[in-house]
């Protein structure tokens, strides 16, 4: 189970430029359905509100994306919402792989909001900045504990080629059990759709942050 224990400081004031390029708008309490602010206190009353500066948490009633997005279908947005919850708090995992195959998504989603968001929570959680720094670049990374290169390798295999080899499936079940092979392919996709929520909505940076990913080249991206 998840011991988490970090702080997050991810609502930061964007400025209006950057609000007028977000396509779905930041809804306030007096705008939204009842459904709505059901899928807010839903969302409030987890584990997300106990995580200073959440983007469960951003003051007002509101809350900010991917949420913001998942309110504009409250029944769909409570099922992800829960299933998040467990990805982040309750996966087998632990909180250092679960942060890597996230930075892996993002990457290969180009999703700045998303890889801005969990670099410093893979960083705090005890990844090494090199294998982050490689995986932003689209290179393997070198230095890669076992259960790390684990990780990385079914995570490739599924983003890129849609499949995974049996050695991959064989050393992942062997290491991490079934349940540790669902927990892998459930935030792999749970974060693909997060990328997409993000990249659609076009959420922006807080603040003056540039963008932290440039584009890959197809060769760099698929590159092992």
């Amino acid at each position: 189970m998840l011991i988490f224990t970090v702080t997050i400081l991810l609502v930061i004031n964007t400025s209006p430029a950057q609000e007028a390029n977000r396509r779905f708008k930041i809804l306030q309490s007096s705008e939204m359905t009842e459904s709505q602010k059901d899928l807010v206190k839903s969302i409030q009353s987890g584990p997300r509100a106990k995580v200073a500066g959440s983007a469960a948490n951003s003051g007002g009633g509101t809350v900010g994306s991917p949420f913001n997005v998942f309110l504009r279908s409250p029944e769909l947005g409570e099922h992800l919402q829960q299933v998040g919850s467990y990805i982040r708090f309750r996966s087998s995992l632990g909180f250092k792989l679960n942060e890597l195959a996230i930075l892996m998504v993002a990457r290969h989603w180009t999703s700045q909001y998303e890889w801005f968001a969990h670099h410093r929570l893979a960083l705090q959680a005890g990844l090494d900045p090199e294998i982050a720094e490689a995986i932003s670049k689209g290179e393997r990374p070198v230095k890669m504990g076992s259960d790390e290169a684990l990780i990385y390798e079914f995570t490739t295999e599924l983003l890129e080629t849609k499949q995974v080899r049996d050695q991959t499936f064989a050393a992942v079940k062997d290491r991490f059990g079934e349940q540790g092979v669902m927990d892998l392919i459930a935030v792999a996709g749970y974060y693909v759709l997060v990328s997409m929520v993000l990249n659609v909505d076009r959420t922006p940076i807080p603040g003056d942050a540039p963008a932290p990913l440039s584009p890959l080249s197809d060769r760099k991206a698929g590159s092992r």
